[in-house]
């Protein structure tokens, strides 16, 4: 019987593993696929390779935290570690369902806190700390991206540029018997720095994913009186991890854009730099925390950010008739240039295949803060304000679930 439950409880965190594949290549490589950078195979290769490099390090102290410290190791039987895996996976299913970004390691801890519940052997001292990260790495991100979006974003929006190629950027001569590799004729200087850092970016947030989700899959498994090494956890989440990236992330490649935002890769990259160091950060003091949290709040602050510079601070303080509360369902970034100098093209125009405008000849001056009037901020809704309250509302209610439906099972099954 040990032996069977042991092979569901591998075969429900390859589930797991799948399914993070899936969703974690399209926000790493969502960017550099539909600028076509690179293709979807390619992709998928490098989100591996880099998933693997981090789970392999810093996702080492986040498995031990998940599979150890929260709870003592000895308390993941078989039963206990796929009654985690389950609550992990549905959580999964709630955020697809619902379209909303949910938390995979803020759930995985929910449901492993129910097991320390009924047991009586919770951690209360690291989960303070665990809750603690939850609480201030979201603030910090929305903090950076508004610093980012109100004094910084603008300058960079106006001298860094991305082009949409009609062809993929690495072409090959197949004239000869061996194809000769080369650079698309039309990429000038600029674009090949831009682009070569659209992909580096990639290869981070494949990284960091790596580090924060691969504990998701396997933590109960190797806490699960060891049944799986730290090792062999990470070859089986990163194995799961692959099957998705190749399978069902292509077609999550061809739909990058989704109801929270317009972003453009110039933003998105940022999105990506700022979330992921801060969950990289965190998982290298063993810490599970959420990707998705992080750059969500991050795309809220650079939105937030750069629709603020039609204020002084004076006015975000005290609003006046002329110069109301900024609102946060501003296109702002998308049009963050003067109307005559729109941006780069976003995330979903190039989900879209839609083409960006012609870029001017000169690129006007950007206005000061407190000078950019209604006109040079486009009504397109950057950040939907009830798209907003869904997610946060997700981002409480699925680890919330996790602990209330978890604790009677744990204490039934027990």
């Amino acid at each position: 019987m040990v032996m069977i439950l042991t092979a569901v409880g591998i075969i429900v965190a390859a589930f797991v593993g799948f399914n993070i594949g899936g969703s974690s290549t399209g926000v790493a490589f969502g960017p550099a696929v539909g600028s076509r950078l690179v293709r979807k195979t390619t992709a998928g290769a490098l989100f591996v390779g880099f998933a693997f490099l981090g789970a392999w390090t810093v996702g080492r102290n986040v498995i031990e935290t998940m599979s150890s410290s929260i709870v003592p190791a000895i308390q993941f039987t078989p039963v206990a570690s796929i009654i985690v895996l389950f609550f992990t996976g549905a959580s999964l299913l709630i955020s697809n369902l619902y379209g909303v970004p949910a938390s995979t390691s803020m759930t995985a801890v929910g449901a492993i806190v129910g097991l320390g519940l009924a047991t009586g052997t919770l951690n209360q001292a690291l989960m303070f700390v665990i809750v603690s990260a939850w609480i201030v790495s979201p603030l910090v991100c929305l903090t950076l991206g508004v610093v980012i979006g109100r004094y910084v974003y603008p300058y960079l929006d106006r001298y860094v540029a991305f082009t949409t190629f009609n062809l993929q950027f690495i072409q090959f001569d197949r004239s000869s018997t061996v194809p000769r590799p080369f650079i698309n004729p039309n990429a000038s200087p600029q674009d090949i720095v831009g682009s070569l850092l659209v992909v580096l970016i990639g290869c981070y947030m494949a990284f960091s994913a790596g580090a924060s989700n691969a504990a998701n899959a396997v933590a109960p498994l190797v806490g699960q009186g060891g049944s799986l090494t730290v090792n062999q956890g990470v070859l089986l989440a990163v194995g799961a991890f692959a099957l998705g990236s190749f399978t069902i992330a292509r077609r999550t490649l061809e739909t990058v854009g989704d109801d929270i935002t317009e972003l453009p890769i110039l933003a998105s990259l940022i999105v990506s730099v700022i979330g992921g160091t801060v969950i990289t950060a965190l998982s290298s003091f063993g810490i599970p925390a959420s990707l998705a949290v992080s750059t969500t709040s991050t795309i809220i602050g650079l939105g937030w950010g750069r629709a603020s510079r039609i204020s002084t601070l004076a006015e975000l303080v005290t609003p006046t008739p002329d110069r109301p509360d900024v609102a946060v369902s501003t296109g702002a970034l998308v049009t963050s240039r003067a109307e005559d100098a729109p941006a780069g093209p976003t995330i979903g125009d190039v989900a879209r295949g839609e083409e960006s405008a012609e870029k001017p000849d000169e690129t006007p001056n950007i206005p000061d803060i407190g000078a950019e009037g209604p006109a040079d901020i486009d009504q397109r809704s950057l950040f939907d304000p009830a798209a907003a309250k869904r997610i946060v509302t997700m981002w409480v209610l699925t680890p919330s679930v996790a602990i209330i439906g978890s604790y009677p099972v744990f204490g039934f099954l027990l």
